[in-house]
């Protein structure tokens, strides 16, 4: 969050491809809203995203980025790509961005908006559409499928992300023992992400015992962690808004049988999906190999939503790289492409056979799928 991570180079390539997408659908400009988009385009990190960012990227000529006018310092320092344009408080970021399209003779043309998106409330896309007589067209997910396929500039970002991650990961696995204060394991993963040099990560960390697994997306309490019980670890590293998860179960006081078992096909099946993740295929091959394993290891009863999911630039509240999720279900025609990342889960909990679950960052690069995150994938005994 210290300034724009991307070479100009990357930027203006980023927007050369949107603009000929902008183009391809008949399109004289689209505005942008999603926190994500915003930040792909434009390099900008900050906090500021909780009010309205539009980005006005028209097909000829220079993006605008129109949000607050005080922002002008953050926006100055980080966006090399965009002219600011701020808005008061005493009016809305709609309001200003109708003005924008009227000056650049774009008020009646055909222009694209993110329909889809947490960042452009109902509101705000009513009051910009009564304000511009425009045909207005959905553009959701063109920047999205573009973020699907890192650069080599976006592994790089993803690789440190991995880094801090491992180190997070094994501070919180180091601070579980029977009686251990929920927040000081929290505080001890928090306290190594930042001093590895982590940004504040759009996710958690989730840190909860067994009893609250259900609870998907709650994190640490005032409690205390007991023997016997597992403690669910799922975490993130976070550097300039690239996120590498990974989960884990730590176990105080032992593992049974049943569980251990669960352990190795869990473990198996995970090297199943790496396995799977080749240029070409597709993402309900990749799921297909991970059922495939339980199916045959006796668990044919059990089913998975996806078996993981596209991963990334990830803004709070989320590392999911938005409102929506791009998972390997067994019905998707995802093609898997050279360049994707995926946070790999291997969730076998509730089988009533035993209990494990294990995740991890793979980023398929020209030379096969890279494992990022390299935390031990256990059994871990505490």
């Amino acid at each position: 969050m210290d300034g724009n991570p991307f070479s100009a180079e990357e930027i203006a390539r980023r927007l050369d491809i949107v603009r000929h997408e902008i183009a391809v659908c008949g399109l004289d400009a689209a505005v942008f809203a999603s926190p994500e988009n915003v930040f792909y385009l434009t390099g900008l990190d900050h906090w500021g995203y909780f009010a309205p960012h539009l980005l006005i990227v028209p097909v000829e000529g220079r993006p605008v980025l129109v949000t607050r006018a005080m922002e002008r310092v953050t926006i100055e320092n980080h966006v090399r790509s965009a002219e600011f344009r701020g808005h008061s408080d005493s009016e809305t970021a709609a309001d200003l961005a109708a003005r924008i399209l009227a000056e650049r003779g774009l008020s009646s043309r055909r222009l694209g908006l993110e329909f889809w998106t947490a960042g452009l409330s109902h509101g705000l896309a009513r009051r910009l559409e009564a304000l511009v007589e425009a045909e207005w067209t959905d553009v959701s997910n063109l920047v999205d499928r573009l973020r699907l396929v890192k650069s080599l500039e976006e592994q790089a970002l993803m690789r440190k992300a991995a880094a801090i991650t491992n180190i997070a990961a094994q501070a919180a696995i180091d601070a579980v023992h029977d009686g251990a204060a929920e927040r000081d394991v929290a505080a001890e993963c928090l306290a190594a992400m930042t001093r590895a040099g982590g940004h504040v990560p759009g996710f958690g960390p989730f840190i909860r015992p067994f009893s609250r697994l259900g609870e998907e997306h709650t994190t640490w309490g005032s409690a205390r962690y007991r023997k016997g019980e597992p403690v669910f670890i799922e975490l993130s590293g976070c550097v300039s808004r690239y996120h590498a998860p990974l989960g884990r179960l730590v176990r105080l006081g032992g593992i049974s049988d049943a569980d251990a078992r669960m352990a190795e096909i869990a473990a198996e099946a995970f090297r199943a999906v790496v396995d799977a993740l080749r240029p070409g295929a597709r993402a309900r091959d990749v799921y297909a190999a991970w059922q495939n394993v339980a199916d045959e290891r006796g668990l044919s009863h059990y089913r998975r939503h996806h078996c993981g999911y596209c991963v990334g630039i990830g803004q709070p509240p989320s590392w999911t790289g938005g409102n929506s999720v791009t998972g390997l279900r067994h019905d998707s025609d995802l093609a898997i492409r050279t360049g994707m990342s995926f946070h790999i889960l291997s969730w076998l909990m509730g089988t009533g056979r035993g209990d494990d679950f294990i995740s991890n960052t793979v980023l398929l690069t020209d030379d096969g799928p890279e494992v990022l995150t390299r935390t031990p994938m256990g059994p871990i005994l505490r």
